[in-house]
């Protein structure tokens, strides 16, 4: 009887499942969304699309802010804890973070 895997998506049945009316692929402009650096965004992971710039399910609605540009992903500082976590995440994983008033 062996060690049981922990892997990237170890315990993420839930968390990767969209409810039915959400399902299907967004728009393109999803894609290709522009952040400007310092703008702040929440990780929204999208379940479909894990090749490239996928992060962890420990970062989902997390709010970041876009450090730089790397290839089509963006780097996001996301502060948990004491410590700021550098990202690497795909424009369609993020949202632009709203202000609560």
């Amino acid at each position: 009887m062996g060690r049981r895997s922990a892997g990237f998506l170890h315990k993420s049945r839930k968390f990767l499942r969209k409810k039915p009316r959400e399902r299907g692929m967004p728009p393109p402009s999803k894609f290709l969304m522009e952040y400007k650096v310092g703008q702040k965004v929440v990780i929204d992971v999208f379940p479909y699309f894990k090749e490239g710039g996928f992060p962890h399910r420990r970062y989902q609605g997390k709010v970041g802010v876009v450090a730089g540009k790397r290839g089509h992903c963006y780097l996001v500082d996301v502060k948990v804890g004491k410590k700021v976590k550098h990202l690497i995440v795909s424009p369609i994983h993020l949202k632009p973070h709203q202000e609560q008033r």
